[in-house]
């Protein structure tokens, strides 16, 4: 089972991050590697057990399975269904937690998931580097924070 972590503080509160995040199907609006994404059958984006289905820039297809979602926590959890980077049992987890010092975030996102042995590295650069920390770098812009 491989392992990714990232981490970051955001200079804005958890309440203002976690209204940019919550919505599961509002990838698009903050994250630069996503094109377009739509809930399957019209369900709620914050229903656990909704299905996303989005296209990343490079059109990659990617559906994904709302797990868990806590407001209390600031957590949402969900699952791969289908992706081209051949990953299997993939679960991530995005948290926020307020810092109480200057109103700031911080905040994690990991995955555990399988794969080819040999891709492990390239796999863990890509999700680690490519998807979590460029989605925090846009975050961190968007809500007027530094980088």
């Amino acid at each position: 089972m491989v392992r990714v972590y990232v981490s970051t503080v955001i200079e804005a509160s958890a309440d203002t991050v976690w209204s940019r995040i919550r919505d599961f199907n509002a990838l698009p609006q903050w994250h630069p590697g996503i094109a377009d994404s739509r809930i399957e059958n019209g369900e709620p984006a914050d229903k656990v057990g909704c299905v996303r289905h989005f296209h990343t820039r490079d059109g990659g297809m990617i559906r994904e399975r709302l797990l868990a979602l806590s407001d209390y926590d600031y957590s949402c959890t969900y699952s791969i269904l289908e992706s081209p980077m051949g990953v299997e049992n993939y679960t991530a987890t995005l948290k926020l937690t307020p810092v109480t010092d200057g109103g700031r975030t911080f905040a994690e996102w990991s995955a555990e998931f399988d794969c080819d042995e040999k891709r492990e590295r390239e796999l863990s650069e890509q999700i680690g580097t490519g998807v979590f920390q460029g989605g925090f770098d846009a975050l961190k812009r968007n809500l007027g924070g530094r980088r």
